[in-house]
């Protein structure tokens, strides 16, 4: 059975830093892309991180020059370093995992895997 679970959110002022981190377990990293989305209440998920099975790395506009996506392979983890947050960050941070292939190209929240999710408050 798949499981990801995220932890390391929290409460901070703007301009603090989090990072979050989603241990699976049940799948091999090294075979999937890995990513990051959030939900913030009333508004529609946005995917905003991922990282392909080469290691590369996409951002959304929203987060790009502020937010790090990284694995570890061998750990079966993958993080999300938030730095320089914003009120605007605030919402239900949710990892998610797909089988490495054309399904990575698809939007994040529609991927085959996701966790239950890490809420993160940045207050002004």
């Amino acid at each position: 059975q798949v499981q990801l679970v995220e932890s390391g959110g929290g409460s901070v002022q703007a301009g603090g830093s989090l990072r979050l981190s989603c241990v699976a377990s049940g799948l091999t990293y090294s075979r999937y892309c890995l990513g990051w989305f959030r939900q913030a209440p009333g508004t529609k998920r946005e995917g905003i991180a991922m990282t392909g099975g080469d290691s590369t790395s996409k951002y959304a506009d929203s987060v790009k020059g502020r937010f790090t996506v990284s694995r570890d392979n061998a750990k079966n983890t993958l993080y999300l370093q938030m730095d320089d947050l914003k009120p605007e960050d605030s919402a239900m941070y949710y990892c998610a995992a797909e089988v490495t292939g054309l399904r990575c190209g698809q939007r994040i929240d529609d991927w085959q895997y996701r966790g239950q999710g890490t809420q993160v408050t940045v207050s002004s």
